[in-house]
């Protein structure tokens, strides 16, 4: 089984590209910082966050391109995929990503920094004004309906 699941923030914008052909599909990639989890670092030379690498292809591209942002939360699952290639210098070069198959946002967008919440990321529902109940709380049945209700 390959199952990836990782909760961390965006290092910077998705960089989306369309394939060429007949169905363009979109293709974002963007990397996530995740902490690595109980590890305090007293010296701050030491990393203690992982940056891994995440592909989306299609709806979920198109969904990271109108949404993701550099800092946001995100929750994403997917799986493991290994590659390599040869660069320009003859090199061979070896790659692993995570091919999304699921991502969600992990917080609300002032949480994130774009509102400047101080809250915890706490954000209260819009105030709506208090509804007149009418009677017993029960709807009115119009007049001039001649059918059995659909229950006993």
């Amino acid at each position: 089984m390959n199952k990836v699941i990782l909760m961390g923030r965006l290092t910077r914008d998705p960089e989306v590209r369309y394939s060429s052909g007949e169905n363009n599909m979109a293709i974002a990639r963007y990397s996530l910082a995740v902490d690595r989890r109980g590890r305090r670092s007293n010296n701050n030379d030491e990393q203690t966050a992982d940056f891994i690498n995440c592909v989306a292809f299609g709806k979920s591209g198109e969904f990271a391109e109108k949404y993701f942002k550099k800092g946001m939360k995100v929750l994403v699952t997917g799986r493991i995929q290994t590659g390599s290639y040869t660069n320009k210098d003859g090199q061979k070069v070896y790659t692993t990503d995570v091919v999304i198959e699921d991502q969600e946002f992990c917080e609300s967008k002032n949480a994130s920094g774009d509102g400047g919440n101080s809250n915890g990321g706490f954000v209260p529902a819009a105030k709506q004004e208090p509804q007149a109940e009418v009677g017993d709380g029960f709807m009115n049945i119009p007049d001039g309906i001649e059918e059995e209700l659909p229950f006993n």
